[in-house]
């Protein structure tokens, strides 16, 4: 079968890198850990604003992690997929949060659906700054500056 595409813009197929079987070990184990803390923050308080504040807080934790392994140390190269996309991605959760939304639509309260839905989009892209901005301050404060 030809082409209507050039050779030139045909997709080439490259060789499959093996795989990294440490790597989804630990994001597996990290995952593991954060899907049980967040679970214990649902059992601790209970409805839409546990998942609200467990997502901020993942955020804040997302934006301290990143800039101290980007900017501030070498890390292990397993500690990213670990504590990010691990620990922190079973931390937080956003399928909880849509689910959240629909129930409280269900419960008549489509208004404060909507707000809950911009509003934890927004903290939460709020609160990566936040840790960012927090992380490099405690840095220079101890005389570490950016790399």
């Amino acid at each position: 079968m030809s082409s209507a595409f050039p050779a030139e813009l045909q997709p080439q197929s490259k060789p499959r890198a093996r795989a990294a079987w440490d790597v989804y070990a630990v994001v597996a184990v990290g995952g593991t850990l954060g899907s049980l803390l967040r679970y214990g923050a649902s059992l601790a308080w209970p409805g839409p604003w546990s998942t609200f504040l467990v997502n901020v807080i993942g955020c804040v934790a997302i934006g301290v992690l990143m800039h101290v392994i980007t900017e501030l140390v070498v890390a292990h190269r397993l500690v990213r997929p670990f504590l990010g996309v691990g620990v922190l991605g079973g931390f937080t959760t956003f399928s909880t949060y849509v689910a959240d939304a629909v129930h409280l639509v269900f419960e008549d309260q489509p208004a404060l659906a909507l707000a809950y839905l911009a509003g934890t989009v927004l903290c939460c892209l709020l609160a990566v700054l936040v840790g960012v901005l927090a992380a490099r301050s405690v840095a220079r404060l101890f005389g570490r500056g950016d790399r």
